[in-house]
């Protein structure tokens, strides 16, 4: 078994520090989308592609694939969400097995009063920190981990 490369004191302070940022940003992005509209981020997560496909719906499978969640957890939002009046779960047409999560007209509102908001947090703690080249350095550095992790998880 060959040994670790353990990170180095400059590679331990980038990376406990991205751990900090990335954690305090969905808590004060989670906390300022629920002060404003009650919801919160994973209700948000899943309100977004529905609002954003044509007919306001997407099946299950399509909707892990975006939260990148197992079968479980999007299950139990899906079924928090529909108590709530957001969206309702129909059977899907083309498979039987499948279940496709539509977006109701009280959910449409809702994320419609919320965006807005939510857009104005991201700006203020995110955005609005960084300059136009820093914004193209952090889009090159996402890109290039996600496309190894799409490597990983593709088994290439």
């Amino acid at each position: 078994m060959s040994q670790p490369r353990w990170l180095d004191e400059r590679e331990q302070c980038m990376w406990r520090t991205y751990r900090e940022m990335y954690r305090s940003l969905e808590s004060a992005l989670d906390r300022e989308l629920t002060q404003d509209s009650g919801l919160s981020g994973a209700d948000y997560a899943i309100l977004v592609p529905l609002s954003e496909s044509p007919d306001g719906a997407l099946r299950s499978r399509e909707l892990r694939g975006e939260m990148n969640w197992d079968r479980t957890r999007l299950a139990h939002q899906l079924r928090r969400m529909e108590e709530r009046g957001l969206l309702v779960r129909e059977s899907c047409a083309e498979d039987a097995r499948g279940m496709v999560a539509r977006l109701t007209p009280a959910g449409r509102e809702v994320i419609e009063k919320a965006a807005p908001g939510h857009v104005a947090a991201v700006r203020r703690f995110f955005i609005d920190q960084l300059s136009p080249e820093e914004l193209d350095t952090m889009r090159t550095v996402a890109d290039k981990v996600l496309a190894r992790l799409r490597e990983a998880e593709t088994g290439q």
